[in-house]
């Protein structure tokens, strides 16, 4: 069981037992399974090294290479507000201590990367002078606080980059982040206590970005859904998301999270365990319980940490050999499963910042055995290339073309010229150009003018994107006909 190491300036949030589709918004069907197994954000968790050390940006650099598009960081309430602010929504109140997220958020956007962020970790002003892990007496300061982070980074402000992912909490049905998990009789109080932090993270988030995405859950892959002297209170995932979704009726949110690690460590991806608990194995199961709990569809999943230990490191986990072998066996599990649109390994590179030595680079940044099996099971997933279905004979398809560099040198707004081409098998079909504003997503949204999308039928469709004062982007999008 990995412990929770303390860092410079934040404690590292850490597991015990350790779309984005393209819309079409004009009589189109999106159909998030197909896409979610085709496309993936994919990419890295790993604060000690990506945001605190003296070499982040090299490392950063190194996340890009290995073709991540996705960076998760923790932003720990307790620490960004050590004191209560006396406005706390205003994302700019002088209590607030940003600083080293403002920059982690910035170096991403400067390399492309999208950004997922967790809130976790309440202040002793909030909780009444408890750990982080404790329930806030009142979740409206929770929810005030939510709403500050998405609006910082909502994109409206010049300098602080447009962030689209949330979760909310770490683990919750574990202990280890959030107290209690049973009442004094022995009885589960987690999922309805998470249920009030969820509803109240939900509506703090959309408030200070309506268009940001947000999960709930982040749940730890096992359990016990009893108490058990000595140890540490956990309750079983599939258990916990149950009576997360008796207490939250009514209230929407954009995924479920969930860490399917193995265990023990060095067990395989394809390890099947005894349910309520999961692992990459047992998501099938999950999904059609986490539909019927929310009397919902196809509710999508985020892989929001995974990853195998390595020896020496740690002394009870894999070779090097074994974690070639086992990662991209587990991110080809994830691309198979229609609903998972992000995974999420935890951690880039071993550091005496974490005790969890899953990296795939050692200490020394030399690349360890798995290193090059993670660059190639994520090149072909990058959702910026993306692919989108819609209905046979949509006309004049409309594509949403993720442009996250531009937004580290262009203002909201600025206009953003394209020449759009469609192909069918390598035939050209169709060239029309355009100009679009940059939204504060990082993102443009022309449609392919002059292409009528033929029952299945697939085409390849390029835009060739600049600004007055960057250079060219291209974008690959295939479109399909359903």
């Amino acid at each position: 069981m990995p412990r929770v190491p303390i860092p410079p300036k934040e404690v590292l949030v850490r597991s015990i037992v350790r779309p984005l589709v393209l819309a079409c918004l004009a009589a189109a069907v999106l159909v998030p399974a197909a896409t979610a197994a085709d496309r993936m954000w994919v990419g890295f968790q790993d604060d000690p090294v990506l945001r605190w050390d003296g070499t982040r940006l090299e490392a950063m650099d190194r996340a890009v290479s290995n073709n991540a598009s996705i960076l998760r960081t923790i932003v720990d309430w307790s620490k960004v507000a050590p004191e209560r602010p006396a406005q706390a929504s205003d994302p700019f109140d002088p209590a607030y201590k940003f600083g080293d997220v403002d920059e982690f958020v910035r170096n991403a956007q400067q390399r492309g990367l999208e950004v997922l962020i967790t809130l976790w970790g309440t202040p002793p002003w909030a909780n009444g002078d408890q750990k982080p892990q404790a329930m806030p007496k009142n979740v409206a300061d929770f929810q005030n606080f939510a709403r500050a982070v998405a609006l910082r980074y909502s994109g409206r402000y010049a300098g602080y980059p447009y962030v689209r992912f949330y979760t909310i909490w770490n683990e919750s049905n574990l202990a280890t982040f959030l107290v209690p998990q049973f009442n004094a009789k022995g009885k589960i109080v987690s999922p309805a206590n998470y249920a009030k932090l969820a509803k109240a993270g939900i509506a703090g988030i959309k408030a200070g970005n309506r268009n940001a995405q947000v999960a709930i859950g982040e749940t730890s892959s096992n359990g016990r859904d009893k108490k058990k002297p000595g140890v540490t209170d956990t309750v079983a995932p599939a258990t916990f998301m149950k009576g997360v979704a008796a207490a939250l009726k009514g209230v929407r949110f954009d995924a479920w999270a969930h860490h399917p690690y193995p265990f023990p460590v060095n067990q395989k991806p394809t390890q099947l365990v005894r349910y309520p608990n999961v692992t990459l194995k047992s998501m099938p199961r999950f999904e059609k319980d986490l539909d019927a709990a929310f009397r919902r569809k196809n509710v999508p999943i985020w892989i929001t940490e995974y990853g195998n230990e390595t020896r020496p490191g740690e002394p009870k986990g894999v070779t090097e050999a074994q974690q070639a072998k086992y990662l991209p066996q587990a991110i080809a599990m994830a691309r198979k499963d229609r609903r998972v649109e992000m995974f999420i390994w935890f951690v880039m590179q071993d550091s005496q910042g974490s005790l969890w030595q899953s990296g795939i680079y050692r200490q020394d940044a030399t690349p360890k055995r798995a290193q090059a099996g993670f660059a190639r099971a994520a090149a072909p997933l990058d959702p910026v290339d993306g692919k989108l279905t819609v209905r046979g004979g949509t006309r004049n398809p409309k594509l949403t073309v993720y442009l996250r560099d531009y937004c580290a040198n262009n203002a909201a707004g600025t206009t953003v010229g394209y020449t759009i081409r469609s192909y069918e098998k390598n035939k050209l079909v169709q060239v029309s150009q355009g100009a679009s504003p940059l939204g504060l997503d990082c993102t443009v949204k022309p449609r392919v003018a002059g292409l009528t999308v033929a029952k299945k039928k697939t085409y390849r469709v390029t835009v060739s994107a600049n600004t007055a004062t960057t250079g060219e982007i291209v974008r690959t999008i295939t479109v399909v006909g359903a």
